[in-house]
């Protein structure tokens, strides 16, 4: 679906992206959650969702949409085997969990995984053995 947007600027695919899907969640959530019966929102409560918006979406996004641009639909897909990875580095380093030798297995078998993927393994073993490059 994103190589329909090749050639548009990342940052208005980013924010077409996000104005569409909130206008079909919109009427969802008001009916759902009535936020007329809720007592609103504290300053904290808003910053935060600001901060969430800006960061953890709109930048996302536009990240996202640059990476596909340049790397290409493969490659920037590839990214989300990294997701296990940050999420257990992350939770030995912040929230002081335990690094098990699982983990250790699993995240190198992601890296075999990426790089087979990627293929330089391979390519790597074919110059090795011939002296020469598959195209």
């Amino acid at each position: 679906m994103a190589r329909r947007f090749r050639g548009e600027p990342a940052l208005r695919v980013a924010a077409g992206q996000l104005v569409a899907s909130s206008m079909l969640l919109a009427p969802v959530a008001i009916l759902l959650d009535r936020p007329w019966t809720l007592p609103p929102p504290s300053a904290t409560a808003i910053a935060a969702l600001l901060a969430l918006a800006a960061l953890s979406t709109a930048l996302a996004y536009l990240i996202y949409f640059r990476i596909l641009a340049r790397a290409g639909a493969t490659n920037v897909l590839l990214v989300t085997f990294l997701i296990p990875v940050s999420a257990i580095l992350l939770g030995t380093l912040v929230l002081g969990e335990r690094l098990e030798p699982r983990h250790l297995v699993g995240m190198a078998a992601i890296g075999l995984g990426l790089a087979a993927i990627d293929g330089r393994p391979l390519k790597l073993a074919y110059r090795v053995g011939t002296g020469f490059s598959p195209r």
